[in-house]
């Protein structure tokens, strides 16, 4: 298998679809493939055809983290050096913040650095047969990809800190209960909805969608002050590109009306 055959990338209209594609190690992130996934986004990111990502594995698994038997063996491309946005992290992307949604679709495990690429993701699909866990906790790899900056964020302290300190599994449903999964579905299904769902963003209007964005991951970065700026300045930004009056009109027309999203 070459490295390019390690990441498949697919197209369907305004969605990329990027598969991590190493069914026989349960997609496990070794340091050639963690470059791929990295260039792939990146480009993904500037493509002007391109709106909303879904990022899946094959063969019936996320990710499984980290290729521990290339670590073993003394894997040179495996990135571990400290680095801030936009720098290649130890699974690849996850240090990037994108201006364009990324959606995970999750089926089989999402476990130990695998996990840490579902939480960079926007937003989660998942089926109800997917596995999350800090499998990493029991042979003593830390989380370097952002696993215990997000997942607080996204969980809560409490609970974030019962998932990192016992690294024990986690069902589809209480993923779903505690809100990391956004969405539950169907075993098998996840891909075909984190789809329909991708397609559904890239239908509004991208250059608000993106603002709004942008500003929900910044904020967190300021003070409040300084982020009620942040989100002005985007907005205004937003309105000055012409895209708002170009909703006002639509609306203004009859479209959307009643909470109409179509």
């Amino acid at each position: 298998m070459t490295e390019t055959d390690t990441i498949l990338v697919e197209r369907e209209g305004p969605v990329t679809i990027v598969s991590i594609n190493r069914p026989e190690r349960k997609n496990a992130v070794d340091g050639a493939t963690a470059r791929r996934l990295f260039d792939v986004f990146r480009a993904f990111d500037i493509d002007p055809d391109s709106s909303v990502a879904v990022f899946t594995g094959t063969g019936g698994a996320f990710c499984a983290g980290a290729d521990l038997k290339a670590v073993a063996l003394g894997d040179r491309e495996k990135k571990r050096e400290p680095g801030g946005h936009d720098t290649i992290a130890p699974m690849g992307p996850s240090r990037l913040r994108l201006s364009k949604p990324v959606i995970a679709a999750i089926e089989g495990h999402a476990v130990a650095g695998g996990m840490e690429l579902a939480l960079w993701a926007d937003m989660r699909v998942v089926d109800e047969g997917a596995t999350f866990g800090i499998f990493c906790r029991r042979f003593g790899v830390p989380l370097i990809d952002l696993g215990t900056i997000r997942l607080p964020r996204l969980i809560g302290h409490s609970r974030a800190m019962d998932l990192i300190l016992t690294g024990r599994p986690v069902d589809a449903k209480e993923a779903f209960d505690i809100g990391l999964a956004n969405r539950l579905v169907p075993k098998g299904e996840a891909r075909v909805h984190a789809i329909a769902l991708a397609q559904e963003l890239a239908r509004f209007p991208q250059a608000c969608l993106r603002n709004d964005k942008r500003s929900a991951l910044r904020q967190w970065d300021l003070e409040e002050e300084d982020a009620i700026v942040d989100e002005m300045q985007g907005g205004l930004g937003v309105i000055a590109s012409g895209e708002t009056l170009e909703g006002a009109t639509r609306f203004a027309s009859g479209q959307g009306r009643h909470g109409a999203f179509k």
